[in-house]
């Protein structure tokens, strides 16, 4: 979580219950003004899609034969 995100957690915690919840409503509103259908990937997705990217030409990945499903 970013330095913000917890920052901004800290101060909506400091609030009354009912405040809490207003707030929250106001940061959902600006996230779904942002990205509607929640396409958008984050900077902390992109460097795991990356990561995982980057595993997988490695070939560092398992196939559904890997796993035990019993």
């Amino acid at each position: 979580m970013s330095t913000t995100a917890q920052q901004a957690a800290a101060l909506i915690d400091m609030l009354p219950e009912q405040d809490q919840s207003l707030a929250f409503e106001i940061i959902k509103k600006l996230v779904l003004a942002w990205d509607p259908d929640y396409t958008k990937v984050t900077p902390q997705e992109a460097a795991a899609l990356q990561e995982a990217e980057k595993n997988f030409e490695n070939g560092d990945y398992y196939t559904d034969r890997d796993i035990n499903w019993d």
